[in-house]
C-alpha cells in the first residue's frame, strides 16, 4: 500500500467554494484504480490549512491518476483556491 499526504493552504474566502469543489470530486477520486481511501482534514489551529490522505494499492496506481486528464483538470481549478 501506498500512502500520500498533501497540504493545502487556501485564502479564507475560497475555503468554501474549496469544500463544495471537493465533495464534488470525491466519489471520482476514490473511484479511480487503486485508490482504498480518501480523506480530507482542516488544521485546528489554522483553518486556511488542509491535509488530503489517500492510500493506493501501488504507487503506480497513484502516478496514473496523477497523470489522468481528471486529475489534470482537477488540478487547474484546485490552484485557483491557493
Amino acid at each position: 500500500m501506498f500512502v500520500r499526504i498533501v497540504e493545502l493552504s487556501f485564502h479564507q474566502k475560497n475555503i468554501e467554494e474549496f469544500l463544495l469543489f471537493f465533495e464534488s470530486k470525491k466519489p471520482f477520486i476514490r473511484a479511480s484504480k487503486g485508490c482504498n481511501l480518501l480523506e480530507l482534514y482542516q488544521d485546528k489551529q489554522n483553518p486556511e490549512i488542509f491535509f488530503t490522505y489517500s492510500y493506493w494499492d501501488k504507487e503506480e496506481d497513484l502516478e496514473n491518476y496523477r497523470n489522468s486528464n481528471f486529475f489534470k483538470e482537477v488540478w487547474v481549478k484546485l490552484k485557483t483556491f491557493f
